[in-house]
């Protein structure tokens, strides 16, 4: 087991159990270190019950919206004081309404919304909290964190590859991978590395809001050579970034989608 005794641990993005960000979170708690964990006021009960369940401390649990830079200092530096430097950063946030992913609610006679026709200022909404915030957030923990510190994000491969029901959230997930290769240049005076885990899909709340999620599913399942993935999958693998294992790696985008980025076609002889 990878000993993260008192290292500190900020996860931004834990919804409810079936969240990668949980599962992350708690992974980091079993190995040892503190971990502060951010909310939003629909998550706050779910997230706080989830805490308490698990043993974990509470304190420095917060309230923050990831578009406003003065929640986010307030979130890190009440973590920097109360704990230490921080060592571990995991930004697992994203979020597009139904106008940028493009789809219609199940029974409802509203027609789909065109990718051709996506509101810029939903876009821009949705990539304030998917992506921007990346860049916000290191922004605001810069002179908080730990030599040797690692900051992580999750994305997905419809940044590079057409998932209709993803729509214009792959442009969020394309300009995150890209700002995760600026900011591991940036911050290479310090010795921090920042990553990305590309996740196969996860059921997840969220990911249920994605058209067709279910079929995609099942191609993933025909597809992938190691077919699909679950939360403790990712999980594992962002231990790997969030452990001295890591510390030569950084800038790299990591899939972990049992296979699936590498295959164009499903293979004959299954």
């Amino acid at each position: 087991m990878i000993n993260n005794k008192d290292k500190v641990a900020i996860v931004f993005g834990v919804r409810n159990d079936s969240s990668i960000a949980w599962n992350v979170a708690l992974k980091l708690h079993m190995s040892g270190s503190k971990v502060a964990l951010s909310y939003v006021e629909d998550t706050k009960d779910e997230v706080l019950a989830l805490m308490e369940k698990n043993s974990m401390d509470s304190n420095y649990a917060a309230q923050v919206d990831v578009r406003s830079s003065e929640q986010i200092d307030e979130f890190l530096n009440k973590v920097y004081n109360g704990l230490g430097p921080i060592n571990y950063i995991l930004h697992g946030v994203a979020f597009g309404n139904q106008n940028v992913l493009c789809y219609t609610i199940p029974g409802s006679s509203e027609a789909k919304p065109s990718y051709l026709d996506i509101p810029f200022e939903d876009l821009m909404d949705s990539f304030n909290i998917s992506a921007y915030s990346l860049l916000r957030i290191c922004r605001s923990a810069k002179d908080l964190l730990s030599d040797n510190a690692s900051i992580l994000t999750l994305t997905y491969n419809a940044s590079r590859r057409v998932f209709p029901g993803y729509a214009g959230m792959g442009i969020n997930k394309a300009a995150l991978e890209n700002i995760v290769l600026y900011l591991a240049d940036h911050f290479r005076g310090q010795n921090i590395r920042v990553n990305a885990v590309s996740a196969g899909l996860v059921m997840t709340t969220s990911s249920g809001a994605i058209s067709g999620v279910r079929k995609l599913r099942k191609f993933g399942k025909l597809l992938a050579p190691l077919g699909n993935v679950s939360a403790d999958d990712v999980g594992n693998a962002a231990l790997y970034y969030f452990s001295d294992l890591s510390a030569k790696v950084t800038g790299n985008l990591h899939f972990v989608d049992g296979g699936f980025n590498i295959m164009g076609v499903p293979n004959d002889e299954e």
